[in-house]
Protein backbone atom coordinates (compact mmCIF):
# COMPACT_ATOMS: atom_id res chain seq x y z
CA UNK A 1 0.00 0.00 0.00
CA UNK A 2 2.93 2.34 0.74
CA UNK A 3 4.24 1.91 -2.81
CA UNK A 4 0.72 2.55 -4.13
CA UNK A 5 0.60 5.77 -2.11
CA UNK A 6 4.00 6.89 -3.47
CA UNK A 7 2.95 6.08 -7.03
CA UNK A 8 -0.34 7.91 -6.51
CA UNK A 9 1.41 10.97 -5.13
CA UNK A 10 3.80 11.03 -8.11
CA UNK A 11 1.16 10.81 -10.84
CA UNK A 12 -0.99 13.37 -9.05
CA UNK A 13 1.99 15.76 -8.98
CA UNK A 14 2.80 15.22 -12.66
CA UNK A 15 -0.83 15.65 -13.69
CA UNK A 16 -1.17 18.85 -11.67
CA UNK A 17 1.99 20.36 -13.11
CA UNK A 18 0.58 19.79 -16.59
CA UNK A 19 -2.60 21.58 -15.61
CA UNK A 20 -4.83 18.64 -16.56
CA UNK A 21 -7.87 17.29 -14.81
CA UNK A 22 -8.33 13.66 -13.80
CA UNK A 23 -10.93 13.36 -16.56
CA UNK A 24 -8.51 14.63 -19.23
CA UNK A 25 -5.74 12.24 -18.20
CA UNK A 26 -8.20 9.33 -17.94
CA UNK A 27 -9.42 10.00 -21.49
CA UNK A 28 -5.84 10.28 -22.75
CA UNK A 29 -4.97 6.91 -21.21
CA UNK A 30 -8.32 5.30 -22.09
CA UNK A 31 -9.29 4.43 -18.50
CA UNK A 32 -12.27 5.29 -16.34
CA UNK A 33 -12.03 8.47 -14.32
CA UNK A 34 -12.95 6.53 -11.17
CA UNK A 35 -10.07 4.13 -11.82
CA UNK A 36 -7.62 7.01 -12.26
CA UNK A 37 -8.87 8.59 -9.03
CA UNK A 38 -8.16 5.30 -7.26
CA UNK A 39 -4.59 5.23 -8.61
CA UNK A 40 -3.93 8.76 -7.39
CA UNK A 41 -5.44 8.02 -3.97
CA UNK A 42 -3.37 4.86 -3.60
CA UNK A 43 -6.43 2.63 -3.22
CA UNK A 44 -5.97 0.87 -6.56
CA UNK A 45 -3.04 -0.50 -8.54
CA UNK A 46 -2.86 -0.23 -12.35
CA UNK A 47 -2.11 -3.34 -14.43
CA UNK A 48 1.35 -3.53 -15.96
CA UNK A 49 0.27 -2.57 -19.49
CA UNK A 50 -1.38 0.58 -18.14
CA UNK A 51 1.70 1.31 -16.02
CA UNK A 52 3.75 1.32 -19.22
CA UNK A 53 1.28 3.71 -20.87
CA UNK A 54 1.38 6.02 -17.84
CA UNK A 55 5.20 6.01 -17.98
CA UNK A 56 5.11 6.94 -21.67
CA UNK A 57 2.42 9.56 -21.08
CA UNK A 58 4.45 11.45 -18.48
CA UNK A 59 7.85 10.51 -20.02
CA UNK A 60 9.08 9.26 -16.64
CA UNK A 61 10.49 5.77 -16.07
CA UNK A 62 8.39 3.16 -14.26
CA UNK A 63 11.19 2.75 -11.73
CA UNK A 64 11.03 6.45 -10.87
CA UNK A 65 7.24 6.49 -10.67
CA UNK A 66 7.19 3.56 -8.25
CA UNK A 67 10.29 4.12 -6.12
CA UNK A 68 11.21 7.82 -6.00
CA UNK A 69 9.27 10.58 -4.24
CA UNK A 70 9.05 13.19 -6.97
CA UNK A 71 7.69 15.77 -4.51
CA UNK A 72 11.21 15.92 -3.03
CA UNK A 73 12.82 16.97 -6.29
CA UNK A 74 13.76 20.58 -6.92
CA UNK A 75 11.94 22.69 -9.48
CA UNK A 76 14.88 22.39 -11.89
CA UNK A 77 15.00 18.59 -11.53
CA UNK A 78 11.25 18.33 -12.15
CA UNK A 79 11.63 20.60 -15.16
CA UNK A 80 14.24 18.28 -16.66
CA UNK A 81 11.94 15.31 -16.08
CA UNK A 82 9.03 17.02 -17.80
CA UNK A 83 11.18 17.85 -20.84
CA UNK A 84 11.87 14.16 -21.35
CA UNK A 85 15.16 14.20 -19.49
CA UNK A 86 14.66 11.28 -17.12
CA UNK A 87 18.42 11.25 -16.70
CA UNK A 88 20.62 10.32 -13.76
CA UNK A 89 22.81 13.44 -13.87
CA UNK A 90 24.75 12.60 -10.71
CA UNK A 91 25.67 9.11 -11.86
CA UNK A 92 24.26 7.54 -8.70
CA UNK A 93 23.08 4.68 -10.87
CA UNK A 94 26.35 3.38 -12.28
CA UNK A 95 26.61 4.33 -15.94
CA UNK A 96 27.37 1.47 -18.29
CA UNK A 97 30.97 1.87 -19.42
CA UNK A 98 32.57 -0.95 -21.36
CA UNK A 99 36.35 -0.91 -20.96
CA UNK A 100 39.47 -3.00 -21.44
CA UNK A 101 42.57 -3.67 -19.31
CA UNK A 102 46.16 -4.64 -20.04
CA UNK A 103 48.05 -7.65 -18.69
CA UNK A 104 48.77 -5.77 -15.46
CA UNK A 105 45.04 -5.16 -14.98
CA UNK A 106 45.44 -1.44 -15.70
CA UNK A 107 42.68 0.23 -17.68
CA UNK A 108 43.62 0.88 -21.27
CA UNK A 109 43.03 4.02 -23.28
CA UNK A 110 40.97 2.82 -26.21
CA UNK A 111 41.41 4.52 -29.58
CA UNK A 112 38.27 5.43 -31.56
CA UNK A 113 39.40 6.17 -35.10
CA UNK A 114 37.46 7.98 -37.81
CA UNK A 115 36.32 4.61 -39.20
CA UNK A 116 35.16 3.40 -35.78
CA UNK A 117 33.29 6.63 -34.96
CA UNK A 118 30.27 5.70 -37.07
CA UNK A 119 29.40 2.77 -34.84
CA UNK A 120 30.43 4.18 -31.49
CA UNK A 121 27.03 5.61 -30.49
CA UNK A 122 25.52 2.15 -30.98
CA UNK A 123 28.39 0.11 -29.56
CA UNK A 124 29.74 2.31 -26.73
CA UNK A 125 28.21 0.02 -24.06
CA UNK A 126 29.00 -3.24 -25.88
CA UNK A 127 32.10 -4.98 -24.43
CA UNK A 128 32.65 -6.82 -27.73
CA UNK A 129 32.73 -3.55 -29.71
CA UNK A 130 35.10 -1.91 -27.23
CA UNK A 131 37.35 -4.98 -27.06
CA UNK A 132 38.31 -4.76 -30.76
CA UNK A 133 39.38 -1.09 -30.54
CA UNK A 134 43.14 -0.42 -30.51
CA UNK A 135 44.35 0.27 -26.97
CA UNK A 136 47.45 1.82 -25.41
CA UNK A 137 48.79 3.43 -22.22
CA UNK A 138 49.91 6.96 -21.38
CA UNK A 139 52.12 6.75 -18.27
CA UNK A 140 51.75 10.45 -17.44
CA UNK A 141 47.97 10.17 -16.96
CA UNK A 142 46.35 9.22 -13.64
CA UNK A 143 45.66 5.52 -13.11
CA UNK A 144 42.62 6.41 -10.99
CA UNK A 145 40.68 7.83 -13.92
CA UNK A 146 39.30 6.46 -17.16
CA UNK A 147 40.46 7.90 -20.49
CA UNK A 148 39.59 7.34 -24.14
CA UNK A 149 40.98 8.90 -27.32
CA UNK A 150 38.82 9.97 -30.26
CA UNK A 151 39.85 11.07 -33.74
CA UNK A 152 38.27 14.42 -34.57
CA UNK A 153 37.21 15.52 -38.05
CA UNK A 154 36.51 18.98 -39.42
CA UNK A 155 37.79 22.49 -38.75
CA UNK A 156 35.31 23.69 -36.10
CA UNK A 157 37.69 23.54 -33.11
CA UNK A 158 41.04 25.20 -33.90
CA UNK A 159 43.82 24.85 -32.92
CA UNK A 160 42.69 21.19 -32.95
CA UNK A 161 42.93 20.37 -36.65
CA UNK A 162 41.15 17.82 -38.81
CA UNK A 163 42.33 14.29 -38.05
CA UNK A 164 43.72 15.11 -34.59
CA UNK A 165 43.46 12.66 -31.70
CA UNK A 166 41.69 14.09 -28.64
CA UNK A 167 41.91 12.32 -25.29
CA UNK A 168 39.12 12.74 -22.75
CA UNK A 169 38.55 11.80 -19.12
CA UNK A 170 35.28 9.99 -18.44
CA UNK A 171 32.72 12.08 -16.53
CA UNK A 172 30.41 10.12 -14.23
CA UNK A 173 28.66 13.11 -12.62
CA UNK A 174 27.31 15.45 -15.30
CA UNK A 175 26.62 18.13 -12.70
CA UNK A 176 30.39 18.78 -12.56
CA UNK A 177 30.53 20.25 -16.08
CA UNK A 178 32.36 23.58 -16.19
CA UNK A 179 31.07 26.27 -18.53
CA UNK A 180 33.36 27.32 -21.34
CA UNK A 181 35.48 24.15 -21.22
CA UNK A 182 35.95 21.66 -24.09
CA UNK A 183 34.33 18.24 -23.85
CA UNK A 184 33.77 15.24 -26.09
CA UNK A 185 30.02 14.62 -26.14
CA UNK A 186 28.56 11.32 -27.38
CA UNK A 187 24.99 11.83 -28.60
CA UNK A 188 22.35 9.54 -30.07
CA UNK A 189 21.80 11.77 -33.10
CA UNK A 190 25.23 13.21 -33.99
CA UNK A 191 27.55 10.58 -32.53
CA UNK A 192 30.90 12.00 -31.39
CA UNK A 193 31.22 15.79 -31.21
CA UNK A 194 34.04 17.87 -29.73
CA UNK A 195 32.83 21.26 -28.52
CA UNK A 196 33.07 23.95 -25.87
CA UNK A 197 30.14 23.28 -23.53
CA UNK A 198 27.79 25.52 -21.55
CA UNK A 199 25.44 24.00 -18.97
CA UNK A 200 21.75 24.86 -19.55
CA UNK A 201 20.34 21.89 -17.63
CA UNK A 202 18.44 23.89 -15.02
CA UNK A 203 16.94 26.34 -17.50
CA UNK A 204 16.25 24.17 -20.53
CA UNK A 205 17.47 20.63 -19.89
CA UNK A 206 20.06 21.12 -22.64
CA UNK A 207 23.75 21.65 -23.24
CA UNK A 208 24.89 24.51 -25.48
CA UNK A 209 27.69 23.35 -27.80
CA UNK A 210 30.00 25.97 -29.26
CA UNK A 211 32.92 25.88 -31.69
CA UNK A 212 36.14 27.85 -31.41
CA UNK A 213 35.79 28.60 -35.14
CA UNK A 214 33.34 31.56 -35.36
CA UNK A 215 32.06 30.32 -38.72
CA UNK A 216 30.14 27.58 -36.89
CA UNK A 217 27.01 28.58 -34.98
CA UNK A 218 26.34 27.29 -31.45
CA UNK A 219 23.56 24.74 -31.07
CA UNK A 220 21.72 22.96 -28.26
CA UNK A 221 21.48 19.25 -27.52
CA UNK A 222 18.90 17.79 -25.14
CA UNK A 223 20.46 16.02 -22.17
CA UNK A 224 18.22 13.04 -22.94
CA UNK A 225 20.15 12.69 -26.24
CA UNK A 226 23.52 12.47 -24.46
CA UNK A 227 25.11 9.04 -23.96
CA UNK A 228 28.58 9.87 -22.61
CA UNK A 229 30.64 12.93 -21.67
CA UNK A 230 34.46 13.04 -21.69
CA UNK A 231 36.43 16.04 -20.40
CA UNK A 232 39.19 17.24 -22.71
CA UNK A 233 42.69 16.35 -21.47
CA UNK A 234 45.01 16.86 -24.44
CA UNK A 235 45.30 16.32 -28.18
CA UNK A 236 47.86 14.97 -30.66
CA UNK A 237 48.04 16.52 -34.10
CA UNK A 238 50.07 16.03 -37.24
CA UNK A 239 49.85 19.78 -37.91
CA UNK A 240 51.76 22.54 -36.15
CA UNK A 241 49.40 25.26 -34.85
CA UNK A 242 49.86 28.78 -36.18
CA UNK A 243 52.43 30.53 -33.98
CA UNK A 244 51.34 33.47 -31.85
CA UNK A 245 52.87 36.85 -32.59
CA UNK A 246 55.88 37.71 -30.45
CA UNK A 247 56.08 41.08 -28.74
CA UNK A 248 58.45 42.35 -31.46
CA UNK A 249 56.06 41.13 -34.17
CA UNK A 250 53.16 42.84 -32.46
CA UNK A 251 55.10 46.11 -32.10
CA UNK A 252 56.09 45.96 -35.75
CA UNK A 253 52.45 45.40 -36.78
CA UNK A 254 51.32 48.41 -34.75
CA UNK A 255 54.02 50.60 -36.25
CA UNK A 256 53.05 49.51 -39.77
CA UNK A 257 49.41 50.30 -39.02
CA UNK A 258 50.30 53.78 -37.70
CA UNK A 259 52.37 54.41 -40.82
CA UNK A 260 49.46 53.44 -43.07
CA UNK A 261 47.08 55.70 -41.11
CA UNK A 262 49.57 58.59 -41.39
CA UNK A 263 49.91 58.13 -45.13
CA UNK A 264 46.14 58.00 -45.53
CA UNK A 265 45.72 61.20 -43.52
CA UNK A 266 48.41 62.98 -45.57
CA UNK A 267 46.71 61.88 -48.79
CA UNK A 268 43.34 63.22 -47.61
CA UNK A 269 44.91 66.59 -46.67
CA UNK A 270 46.47 66.91 -50.12
CA UNK A 271 43.17 66.14 -51.81
CA UNK A 272 41.52 68.82 -49.64
CA UNK A 273 44.03 71.47 -50.66
CA UNK A 274 43.62 70.57 -54.34
CA UNK A 275 39.85 70.94 -54.04
CA UNK A 276 40.33 74.49 -52.73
Amino acid sequence: MASNALFGSNIKLLRGRRGRSQEEVAIGLEVKRSSWSGYENGTAEPPFDLLVRISNYFKVSIDKLLKEDLTQLSESQLGILERGGDIDLNGRRLRVLATTVDRSDRENIELVSEKAKAGYAAGYADPEYISVLPAFQMPFLSRDRKYRTFQISGDSMPPVSDGSWVTGEYIQNWNTLRNGQPYIIITKEDGIVFKVVYDQLKEKGTLLLCSTNPLYSPYEVAISDVLEIWKFVHFISHELPEPNLTRDDLTRSVMDLRKEVGQLRLSMERQGRLAL
